[in-house]
């Protein structure tokens, strides 16, 4: 057993999917996650992030930002949030070798990702996106290795397969995710009703805002107390500029209530590889639609803007929406699983159906946003996510068990003498998926990038990684 002193302050490891400079939502969560529980829970927090090749960092990373080394790339996550919350957190940043996915646009894993944390500080595993960490997982089982696994939901994985693959492959891949789930997590938060249903799943959105925009709203709130019109501009969308984020919806919603909606003006900001077709399609219409570059959605230039206009139905939890609505505006979205907590706030206007959504649009057109209350402005913020995380992922449960047997192949575990028929399955199941893992050619033919079953000569030497012996 250990002593009260480790039992009191746990080892808390994050797993995620993706790292600064890209801007996605595994990349970015997960940073302010780390920094907000070291700073609000006793623990030592631990942020482990993949590293990819040069090569792979030009295809993944924007405006040709590259680094030689995990230290440079460290220092640029450590600046870039900083800069954002404001206080220096004490949160340790390690690398796992990954590998991009052109086919998935995604970063996998390479090799055991396990094998990262020590053994005496695999406590907590906290696995952002579990089912992506774990398609391809070959190495000590999760659960065998840490006491208790946290999965985080963030990504709608069947929606989008429906839209971009066929119906087939995404009732194979329901299943899929099901199952690695229930071998290596011990519970697993959706951050909305959005996603898949999984095995010991709960609903609870833990995540927050960038302080950054809890500002902005409170400077606009004040400029409207003293008598100043604060939102001069209209209406506005953000993101990134694929069919799939919502473009799609939008325009055709515009163009079918073109003579309803003929004084709306709304302008529109992203970068992706639909630009060009969304920018033909607004043209086509007779509203007055802008289509603009990306910009950082905390830039002056849109603090402004009165109304956040969201039909996208794919985001399981739309950060640009909390963003707008901490910044004080009004967001029109639809009534969708993936926007139930944004309910709770007044200056969210919901739509079931296309006449809907031009009433409450043109609704949100005359109308000014409602002030936020100090406890709502706390709802938003990483504090409060970071406690609601805490609770749901019961991580205030004392730690008092000791981890099974660290070797790689250990997969049936010690309770297997107990009469607990379905421990005994589950045990069974994660051999099952340990041996398929293991095979090159079945890892192939369910989408692993070739090569990755373990790191290359280039991946041990940067990292540190003890080579494959043959």
């Amino acid at each position: 057993m250990r002593d009260e002193s480790m039992a009191k302050r746990q080892n808390i490891a994050i797993f995620t999917t993706a790292s600064l400079p890209w801007m996605t939502g595994t990349a970015v969560n997960p940073l302010f996650r780390a920094a907000y529980l070291a700073r609000c829970a006793e623990c030592e927090v631990t942020l482990v992030i993949p590293w990819l090749s040069i090569k792979d960092q030009e295809l993944v990373y924007p405006d040709k930002i590259t680094f030689p080394s995990p230290s440079e790339h460290e220092l640029y996550a450590r600046q870039w949030l900083e800069e954002r919350i404001g206080f220096v957190s004490g949160f340790n940043i390690q690398f796992y070798p990954g590998k991009f996915s052109t086919d998935k646009r995604s970063i996998l894993a390479v090799g055991d990702i396990t094998q990262v944390i020590p053994d005496e500080k695999a406590d907590v595993a906290v696995l952002e996106e579990p089912e992506h960490l774990t398609w391809y997982h070959h190495g000590q089982r999760w659960k065998t290795k840490f006491h208790r696994v946290i999965g985080v939901v963030h990504t709608n994985y069947l929606e989008y397969v429906k839209r971009e693959k066929s119906g087939i492959q995404a009732f194979l891949l329901k299943y899929i995710n099901s199952w690695v789930v229930q071998i290596y997590c011990h519970k697993v938060i959706r951050l909305s009703g959005a996603t898949q249903d999984l095995p010991r799943s709960i609903i609870c959105n833990v995540h927050g805002v960038n302080p950054k925009f809890l500002e902005i709203g409170r400077n606009m709130h004040e400029l409207q107390k003293t008598g100043k019109q604060a939102f001069t501009k209209g209406a506005y969308y953000i993101g990134k500029m694929v069919w799939s984020k919502g473009y799609r919806e939008l325009l055709q919603l515009l163009s079918k209530h073109q003579h309803l909606l003929r004084d709306l003006q709304i302008d529109l900001y992203g970068n992706g590889e639909d630009s060009r077709e969304v920018q033909e399609a607004a043209k086509k219409l007779k509203l007055t639609v802008n289509v603009y570059p990306g910009r950082d959605h905390a830039d002056p230039l849109f603090h402004e803007y009165k109304v956040f206009v969201n039909p996208s139905t794919t985001d399981v939890v739309c950060t640009t929406s909390a963003e707008a609505l901490a910044m004080g505006k009004i967001v029109v979205c639809a009534d969708h699983p993936s926007n139930d907590f944004f309910k709770q706030f007044p200056n969210c206007r919901t739509y079931k159906h296309k006449h809907e959504f031009v009433k409450q649009t043109l609704q949100a057109m005359e109308d000014m946003p409602a002030p936020l209350t100090d406890a709502q402005r706390h709802e938003l913020s990483w504090e409060a996510a970071t406690e609601r995380f805490l609770e749901a992922a019961e991580l205030n449960l004392q730690i008092v068990e000791e981890p099974a047997n660290s070797e790689a192949g250990n997969f049936m575990s010690t309770s297997l003498g107990v009469p607990d028929l379905r421990k005994t399955i589950e045990d069974a199941s994660a051999y099952v998926h340990y041996k398929a893992s293991g095979i090159e050619t079945a890892r192939q033919i369910f989408g692993a990038i070739p090569g990755s079953l373990h790191p290359d000569e280039e991946q041990c030497k940067v990292l540190g990684l003890k080579p494959l012996t043959s």
